[in-house]
This record gives C-alpha cells, sequence and structure tokens, in this order.
C-alpha cells in the first residue's frame, strides 16, 4: 500500500510535468501496487472470518465501497471548486498514508505465514483447473465482478447517452450505484448467516439483472435512476461472498482466494474495454446485454458457493 501511495504521488508530478510517460508509470505502480494488497486483503479477511464463524467480509468490502462514496463526494467538491487534478490526487495520498501506516503497526508478528491449525492447512487439492467448483466460484466472480466494472467505468456515460441526463445527472446517478453497493455490502452479512450464501448470492443476482434490465429496456429516466440502486444492490455481495466460498470449500486456502480474487480483477480488466468496443458498434444500452447474460448465469451456477456443511452432494450434481 504504501507503493500505491508513492504511485499517486508519482500522478500528481506527472500531471504537473505533462507527462504522459510518467503518468503511465505512476498507473503502473498504483495498479500493481493496489492489486497485490488487495489480494493479501482478501486472503487475511478471509482468515479472520474462518476463526470467527461469522461473515465479516461484506463488511470489509462495505468500507471499501463507503470510501469510494466519500472519495466522489470530496472530488466532487473539489471539482465544484476547481481545484487541480494534481491536487487532488497529491491530497488523496496525503489522508492514504496516516492510515495505513497506523495499521500497518497493528498487524500482530507472524500474520500471513502458513499455519497448522486449519481443518485443511497442508493439504493440497486438486490444480484449480481441475477442481469444478473452484471453476463455478469463478465464473460466479468473473460475472458478478464484470456487473460492478461496468457500472464503475460506463454507468454515468450509459445515462447520458442511453437516457437522455445531463453529465452533472449521470454523476449523481453514479452515486447512487455506490450507494446501493455500500448499503448491500454492509447488510449482506445478516442476510447470509441467516439464510445462506447460495440463497443471497442467487437473489442479488436476479435483483442486479432485475436492475439492468430496466436500464435496458425502459426508456424512463426515473425508472433508470432508481433502477441503478439494484444494479448496485445486485452487484454488492458477488466479490466478497465468492472469496469466502473460496476460502472454506477446499484445501489450500490462500491459494484458492488468490485464485478467485485474480479472476475478479481480470473481469475488472476486460470489461471495460469489451463494453466500449460493443457501445462504439451497438450502443451502450445494447453492450450492457452482455453483463445481463452473465449476472443471470451467475444465477444458475450459485450453488457452487455453498458452505462445506449444507453439501450433500457433489456441486456438479447439484449446478
Amino acid at each position: 500500500m504504501s507503493c500505491a501511495v508513492l504511485g499517486m504521488a508519482i500522478l500528481s508530478v506527472a500531471l504537473w510535468l505533462h507527462s504522459a510517460w510518467l503518468f503511465a508509470f505512476g498507473l503502473g505502480v498504483f495498479g500493481a501496487s493496489f492489486g497485490a494488497a488487495e489480494v493479501a486483503i482478501n486472503v487475511e479477511g478471509a482468515a479472520v472470518e474462518r476463526e470467527m464463524n461469522k461473515t465479516v467480509l461484506p463488511m470489509m468490502h462495505g468500507f471499501y465501497s463507503l470510501g469510494t462514496l466519500a472519495g466522489a463526494g470530496v472530488g466532487m467538491m473539489l471539482t465544484a471548486f476547481s481545484v487541480p487534478a494534481t491536487v487532488h490526487i497529491l491530497l488523496a495520498a496525503m489522508v492514504a498514508i496516516t492510515p495505513i501506516f497506523i495499521a500497518i503497526k497493528a498487524i500482530p508478528d507472524g500474520t500471513g505465514k502458513n499455519a497448522a491449525d486449519g481443518s485443511h492447512s497442508g493439504e493440497k487439492g486438486l490444480p484449480f483447473y481441475r477442481d469444478i467448483q473452484l471453476l463455478l466460484i469463478g465464473v460466479v466472480v468473473l460475472a458478478m465482478a464484470f456487473a460492478e466494472g461496468s457500472a464503475n467505468d460506463w454507468l454515468p456515460l450509459l445515462m447520458v447517452d442511453g437516457h437522455g441526463f445531463s453529465p452533472t445527472s449521470g454523476s449523481l446517478i453514479y452515486a447512487g450505484f455506490t450507494l446501493g453497493m455500500t448499503v448491500g455490502r454492509f447488510t449482506g452479512g445478516w442476510f447470509i448467516d441467516r439464510y445462506s450464501r447460495v440463497a443471497v448470492v442467487r437473489a442479488s443476482a436476479l435483483m442486479g439483472a432485475l436492475g439492468i434490465s430496466l436500464i435496458i429496456f425502459v426508456d424512463s429516466t426515473w425508472v433508470a435512476g432508481v433502477s441503478v440502486i439494484l444494479w448496485g444492490l445486485g452487484a454488492s455481495l458477488g466479490f466478497p461472498l465468492t472469496i469466502s466460498a473460496a476460502s472454506d470449500t477446499g484445501p489450500d486456502a490462500p491459494t484458492r482466494v488468490s485464485v478467485v480474487a485474480t479472476t475478479g480483477y481480470l473481469a475488472f480488466l476486460v470489461g471495460p474495454p469489451l463494453l466500449g468496443y460493443l457501445g462504439e458498434h451497438y450502443g451502450l444500452r445494447s453492450a450492457m446485454l452482455v453483463v445481463l447474460a452473465l449476472v443471470l448465469i451467475a444465477a444458475i451456477v450459485a450453488k457452487a458457493v455453498a458452505k462445506p456443511d449444507l453439501k450433500n452432494t457433489p456441486v456438479m450434481e447439484n449446478s
């Protein structure tokens, strides 16, 4: 995370120097550092969840969404006061560095090292490409991360070009999506502990599919505005729930979590350019049909995220 802060500082300097190459380098430093840190955080978060025997990963991801919402609000405020982007990024780096060092100092010694204290410790499972359940969990995270990433990158423009919103209103609509994500993640643990991961993933996917369908097929600005909240609520729990599922459905939890998390990040990487290409040729509303199809597939294979004690038969026989 310290390197991620360094990346933000490089971005700020690159903007000041008007250097595209330095800016690209800063993005690379920031992206690589942030991605590596997120995988580590998810691995440790899954370990904490196993120790507590309680669903906590959605809440952890909820704080991420809350930070995104707060950052978007501060960014809009700074833009309204005509504060340069260079200052935006530099302020973000300065705000982030203090809690990072406080959090690192609070981490107990030995955290992250393998310990032989779990039921799956020391066991070696199938290679990930032969583990059918893990592959199906990957399908779920791919679909749900694709739904989340497509909104992050294209929702404001979709509202402007597809539904006639002003650019300012399009940004506010995106804030509604982020609010839905935040609420879903903070409240999701309650539903998961009282029902099941399968039920929550399936309900979330169908809720997201409903929101996306209304945006694609209904020509109404207010319906589109409300539907983004459904989209946000639906996409909110896909990533944390699949991390939990990867962690406790087989041996070598860190490796399984890393595979699933990387699959999710692959969706974030591939999704935006794919939708951009389709949007250029067929329109953004039509391009969102891909997102809709993937979310429906996630609902179909949701059985893959079932907890071990809830599975009486192999996944392939139940999905």
